[in-house]
């Protein structure tokens, strides 16, 4: 079967993939929409005309970027809202203050390389944060994915790092096994991809589509973690603090899944995964810094995760 291709690139922005898109009357949601990647995919979903609902942790911080892309974008409409994805009861609260359709939600936030935790609900925090949370949102507001009016797009931020792990789904949350903070991000970036072929696989029939991507290389907020030494060593930044010129901006970062989430060429698409606008190619030793591992995309490990996530929220 041949890969699904773009006229887009590495070097493409979100605000160049919708160019020529109309999204008015829609109406989107980002979530991690206070700094890098989320900020950008929510001005171009904006720009383009939608209704974009930013659900954030930290509200001062959610307001401080509405009222930066309001000023950016006079007659764009944002709605702020509250939400802690460590949280299920909070994402609950959150989802039930939404009553109309959805047309778009884009599964930005996350966390990377933290030190070893646990959630509110006693998930190991990368899993829990990236991937369960996530889980607890869409299927809080499948009713409203449902209503969509052409159907409906969910987009999953996966990583590169998904080549780390795979999912154990014999101790998910590391309750036995020792913590490692990259094998911890790796499983919950399988895991954020491993929900777009679930979702797809549950809901296409209900009008609902829902696929991973992965951003590329950005310093952003998600570094937080990490010692100076660590992200020099990585040769993420130079001797000097400057990022790796291989890197993308913000606003190229946010392009693949701004295109996944509006080109009317992915309609009725779901189940893939995508990076620099293009479906990824499995994964080959011989171009290791590109590809999809096919433990990301397993149905069967999509359908063990669905239904690990959805026993771990309903007791």
């Amino acid at each position: 079967m041949d890969l699904i291709t773009s006229q887009f690139g590495y070097r493409s922005s979100s605000l160049d993939v919708v160019e020529g898109i109309d999204l008015r009357g829609r109406h989107a949601l980002v979530t991690g929409a206070t700094s890098g990647l989320g900020v950008e995919t929510a001005r171009a979903l904006a720009s383009a005309g939608a209704t974009v609902h930013l659900p954030v942790r930290d509200t001062t911080r959610g307001q401080a970027v509405v009222d930066e892309l309001t000023r950016d974008l006079p007659g764009a409409n944002f709605v702020l809202g509250a939400m802690d994805l460590g949280s299920v009861a909070s994402v609950r609260a959150y989802a039930a203050t939404l009553t109309g359709p959805l047309d778009i939600l884009v599964a930005n936030a996350g966390i990377m390389a933290t030190p070893a935790g646990r959630t509110v609900d006693g998930f190991e925090l990368q899993l829990g944060t990236n991937a369960i949370g996530h889980f607890v949102l869409v299927t809080s507001l499948l009713e409203n994915l449902r209503r969509a009016n052409d159907g409906s797009r969910v987009v999953m931020l996966s990583s590169i790092a998904h080549r780390i792990a795979g999912v154990d789904f014999d101790d998910p949350h590391f309750t036995t096994r020792p913590y490692d903070p990259w094998v911890s991000y790796g499983q919950s970036k399988s895991a954020c991809s491993l929900l777009g072929v679930a979702l797809t696989a549950h809901y296409a029939g209900d009008g609902l589509f829902a696929n991973a991507v992965h951003p590329g290389g950005i310093m952003t907020g998600l570094q937080k973690h990490m010692t100076e030494e660590e992200i020099r060593s990585r040769g993420w930044v130079d001797e000097h603090g400057e990022p790796n010129p291989l890197f993308k901006t913000p606003a190229q970062g946010a392009s693949t899944a701004t295109w996944v989430a509006t080109s009317p060429d992915l309609a009725g698409v779901g189940g893939h995964y995508f990076e620099d606008c293009q479906e990824a190619k499995p994964w080959d030793a011989s171009s290791p810094m590109t590809g999809v591992m096919p433990h990301a995309l397993d149905p069967e490990s999509a359908q063990r995760l669905w239904e690990l996530c959805d026993e771990a929220v309903s007791n």
